[in-house]
């Protein structure tokens, strides 16, 4: 009889730590009433702007969410981590979101960068990771051509913002000689101009100059000179809102009156702040949302984000918006919180419709959706065009 309960108790301990074992895998769903998701963004440091205006968009779909039942009867539970816009800290928030958070999904980061700090651990352990503003061409594919299968985005590529810049500059605007200043040690902006250099000479433009800088300078009054010098008819600027609205600021004050054009990382209400009103003017570039949007889900969503946080929401507010809810919609579709069968259900996303637009995700895990042209009109963003895919 002894040996009989020595075995039972022996059996009873192996099972105990099998599920100990199986608590740690990063593969869970959180408790038995929720479903655990994790935000891994930039809430401190050069980019803050972006990271905290998606955290709040996400964290408002997913409060109307839960408001509204949630997701296969379960609660959404935010796991929300600041990753101090720093790639290295981005993969260790993922790292920690997966292994000891136990999400089964990372939302995030903003930047292109961080999001490829941020994305080994989720391909390795097999938990999706999904930016709504990661624009770079290789996030969602590695450097062989090789679909990441865990990694996903909700917004354009930079390719596909650069040749739109191109053609607006070439045949709306009509100009044919153009000046670029990128940032040297952003994917982002060399992304951007690339594919722009390609459509625009493609179309039959003239690049005159191009001139570099890096992230966090101040004075960039010696490459604008060089700029000044090339007598370009528009300029590209393909950078984020830090800088570009001190690029700005300084361009026209060294009389550089010609159109300016750049990406969705103008979008910020701090370029108001470093440029100045007088200065943002006859500057164009290409963004996700439109807050002059007249559609009925557009209008429902700008006054409930009014009504919650007393101001209009921007571009990376609806961004998140859209996040929080392709989030719950791909859970809604697997049928269960796993992060295997929710990677499927994003891979087969059709016609998702969102605050941003109708996307369906393609072969490369990247959305195919519409992209809006902004014009700053003292400082103020107004609507111009939407083109569609």
């Amino acid at each position: 009889m002894k040996k009989v309960v020595s075995v039972f108790l022996v059996l009873i301990m192996v099972a105990s730590l099998v599920v100990g074992c199986s608590s740690d895998s990063g593969q869970g769903s959180g408790d038995a009433d929720t479903i655990k998701v994790g935000l891994n963004y930039e809430l401190s440091g050069n980019v803050a702007s972006y990271g905290t205006d998606l955290s709040d968009g996400i964290e408002m779909a997913i409060e109307e969410i839960n408001k509204n039942g949630g997701v296969l009867g379960k609660q959404i539970e935010v796991i929300k981590m600041d990753n101090t816009s720093d790639s290295a800290e981005a993969a260790n928030i993922s790292e920690r979101l997966i292994t000891r958070e136990n999400v089964v999904t990372i939302l995030g980061p903003a930047t292109s960068g961080n999001t490829k700090g941020a994305l080994p651990p989720a391909e390795q352990h097999g938990v999706p990771l999904v930016s709504a503003s990661a624009t770079a061409d290789d996030v969602t594919v590695d450097s062989n051509g090789k679909v990441r299968d865990y990694v996903f985005k909700t917004c354009f590529s930079d390719s596909y913002q650069g040749v739109t810049m191109a053609n607006f500059a070439y045949n709306d605007l009509g100009l044919k000689n153009a000046a670029i200043l990128v940032e040297n040690t952003s994917d982002y902006s060399i992304g951007i101009q690339n594919s722009f250099i390609e459509e625009f000479t493609k179309l039959g433009g003239k690049i005159v100059a191009e001139e570099a800088y890096q992230s966090k300078e101040t004075d960039f009054r010696a490459v604008l000179t060089n700029i000044r010098a090339a007598n370009p008819e528009v300029l590209l600027v393909p950078g984020y809102y830090e800088e570009v609205g001190l690029i700005i600021k300084q361009a026209r004050e060294l009389g550089i009156d010609v159109p300016i054009l750049g990406g969705d990382g103008y979008d910020s209400p701090e370029i108001l702040d470093l440029a100045g009103a007088d200065a943002l003017n006859d500057v164009y570039y290409s963004n996700h949302y439109s807050p002059m949007d007249t559609s009925e889900e557009v209008v429902a969503f700008r006054n409930a984000f009014k009504e919650k946080f007393g101001r209009e929401p921007g571009a990376f507010h609806a961004m998140g918006y859209d996040l929080g809810y392709f989030f719950a919609d791909a859970v809604e579709r697997a049928g269960e919180a796993s992060p295997e069968k929710i990677r499927d259900a994003m891979a087969e996303t059709v016609d998702f419709k969102g605050i941003t637009g109708t996307l369906s995700i393609d072969e490369n895990h990247n959305p195919v959706k519409a992209v809006t042209i902004l014009e700053l009109v003292n400082g103020e963003p107004k609507f111009l065009k939407k083109l569609e895919p």
